[in-house]
């Protein structure tokens, strides 16, 4: 048998934390600007309002109140809350959602600030705190650690219809039944989805190692050996005068024969291998937020390459008529020149124009076959034509925005959601490099059967062989490299909130530039119809005037020219509304499963 400790006496030293700067306060709702004088006292701030097919105007959700960053004395808590390590969600929370991923694989798993996410939310009152701690920068070794502490956040907020279009499903919002074929064969072929499955994988696997590093570790063996010591050592000299029986001595050589188990357990006193498998599962859900982001792109990148190509399509037959249309008019100056009222110059004009735009044909050609092949690209596909449906572009019309209000940003994004899952594991993070300044406790055990002979090996108690031990071992001198990752701890901690501030504010932006884009566009959309209508008639009256020789064939040219242009760029146009449409159903947190 054999007991034995080991103590060692820590000591003090452990650097203070650097509280992180706040960033703007989230408002209580979208300030729109179109790019109108705001100045004028008639013009107000409201969110651009779109009819509906029924002519209805869509309504936004009522705004929830969120209040601003609000800072925590720390010289005014009490020394518990001083004490109390950095945190997103309280420890049970954790240990309990942990204990959860350890027991899944890839299944659906939201995160503590998820419990009460749904379709339809209840649209009560929500306090949404952000904390400020105003800390130096360059705090000394030594003092006094000065922690930063969150306050539960309430996610609570939400809405009872589709009053946010986040919350529209894609198969709705995207009515194009290829569109939706293209959008489902990605979710299955495409390449980056399948290696950002596997990433979760690996998180999900790291999570599971980690709960079993606070666990005890049991190991068994069996052991067999010899061993001949000289006569004229002092283990042969002590052997030569043992007896392992009555007139029986040892044999020489002598033999050894073990089996055993062995038992070793960290006792997890100051929560740091709980914390660091709560930190590598927060990092898994961090891992899924991403994905499902990119989804998000994914589906917004194929709608906007897919509209770009029905778009093209349209380019491609303007580009036809138009050619249709100059070649009546390079007939029509054939036939004036064989009747002596018109000349050779009229016909060279117009055989120009045609072989401009028959080259021009070509070049949208060779556009329409790398939009498809991008489209195949996303979707995981060597390169094929892509079916698509045949629509009168200009006025095809998508669902209606609505984009609630800023506050369901958090939850309806997943690069938030992902954001505020890495702060949450970096302040874990800090908790765990931290206990490493305090002492560890591990307990040590054996049992087993030790004899000569293996006729003797499990005679008990005569072969029984058992140890206990315990160690208390914590630093004591030259803890340079703890407090320097402890130091670096907290770094990242910083670079996490304000990656997460960075992402939210970038997330607010896109909202507002492009819901105002779709209201810009759609208004350009508008007057450019209007322009086409007195182009279309100018080159009417153009040809008319012509055929009576009360028109010159350059008046000819430069009304079909016109017209030509109005119709692209009119194209564009309608191209880059639908694209900000797509883009602002992405940015407000819609296209996810």
């Amino acid at each position: 048998m054999i007991c034995g400790s080991l103590l060692a006496i820590p000591g003090c030293g452990i650097p203070c934390l650097r509280g992180y700067k706040p960033g703007p306060s989230m408002p209580q709702h979208y300030n729109w600007n179109n790019g109108t004088d705001y100045t004028q006292p008639t013009v107000s701030r409201s969110m651009p309002q779109f009819e509906t097919v029924s002519g209805s105007l869509v309504e936004t959700a009522s705004f929830i109140e969120t209040p601003n960053l609000q800072a925590i004395d720390l010289a005014k808590q009490s020394p518990s809350m001083k004490s109390k390590p950095v945190s997103l969600k309280s420890d049970d929370e954790a240990k309990t959602f942990a204990n959860y991923i350890k027991s899944t694989d890839l299944s659906d798993v939201n995160s503590p600030a998820d419990h009460n996410k749904t379709n339809k939310l209840n649209a009560s009152s929500t306090t949404l705190v952000n904390v400020q701690v105003d800390a130096s920068d360059d705090a000394q070794i030594g003092e006094p650690a000065e922690m930063i502490v969150y306050d539960e956040a309430d996610l609570n907020f939400g809405i009872s219809t589709y009053q946010n279009s986040a919350h529209l499903p894609q198969s709705i919002f995207y009515t194009d039944p290829y569109l939706l074929d293209l959008i489902n064969q990605a979710l299955v072929g495409n390449q980056e989805l399948r290696i950002l499955s596997e990433e979760i994988r690996i998180a999900c696997n790291e999570t599971y190692a980690r709960s079993g590093e606070y666990r005890p570790f049991v190991t068994a063996g069996v052991g067999a050996g010899i061993e001949k010591s000289g006569r004229h050592t002092r283990d042969g000299a002590v052997e030569e005068q043992l007896e392992v029986a009555p007139g029986k001595g040892f044999p020489d050589p002598l033999p050894d024969f073990l089996v055993a188990a062995n038992v070793s357990w960290e006792v997890d006193i100051w929560k740091r291998l709980r914390n660091a498998q709560n930190a590598a599962a927060m990092r898994y859900l961090a891992t899924k937020e991403g994905r499902n982001y990119v989804v998000t792109r994914l589906v917004a990148e194929i709608a906007e390459n897919y509209y770009e190509l029905l778009a093209l399509d349209n380019r491609m037959q303007t580009l036809q008529k138009t050619i249709d249309i100059q070649q009546r008019s390079l007939d029509i100056s054939n036939a004036m020149k064989e009747a002596g009222r018109g000349n050779q110059l009229a016909v060279q004009r117009f055989q120009a124009e045609v072989h401009k735009n028959e080259s021009e044909r070509a070049v949208i050609a060779q556009e329409i076959v790398e939009t498809e092949n991008r489209i195949n690209f996303l979707v995981g596909r060597y390169p094929q034509h892509v079916d698509r449906t045949e629509v009168d572009f200009i006025d095809l019309n998508m669902q209606t925005l609505s984009a609630g209000v800023p506050s369901e940003l958090l939850q309806n994004r997943a690069d938030i959601r992902e954001a505020e899952r890495r702060v949450a594991a970096a302040g874990l993070d800090v908790k765990v490099a931290r206990a490493r300044f305090y002492p560890s406790l591990t307990l040590t055990g054996g049992l087993g059967w030790n004899a000569f002979a293996t006729g003797y090996l499990f005679r008990t108690p005569e072969s029984l062989i058992y140890s206990v031990a315990g160690d208390i071992v914590g630093p004591l001198i030259n803890k340079r490299a703890i407090k320097a990752d402890y130091q670096t701890a907290n770094a990242v901690q910083l670079q996490s909130i304000y990656n997460y501030q960075q992402t939210v504010l970038e997330a607010h932006v896109e909202v507002v530039n492009l819901v105002s884009k779709v209201d810009n566009y759609r208004n350009s959309i508008e007057v450019k119809k209007k322009q086409l209508q007195s182009l279309e008639e100018s080159v009417d009256s153009a040809g008319t005037l012509f055929q009576n020789a009360r028109a010159e064939y350059v008046e000819v040219l430069l009304a079909q020219r016109e017209l030509m242009e109005a119709k692209m760029l009119l194209i564009d146009t309608k191209q880059e509304e639908l694209s900000a449409i797509i883009n602002a159903y992405q940015a407000l947190g819609g296209g996810g499963f």
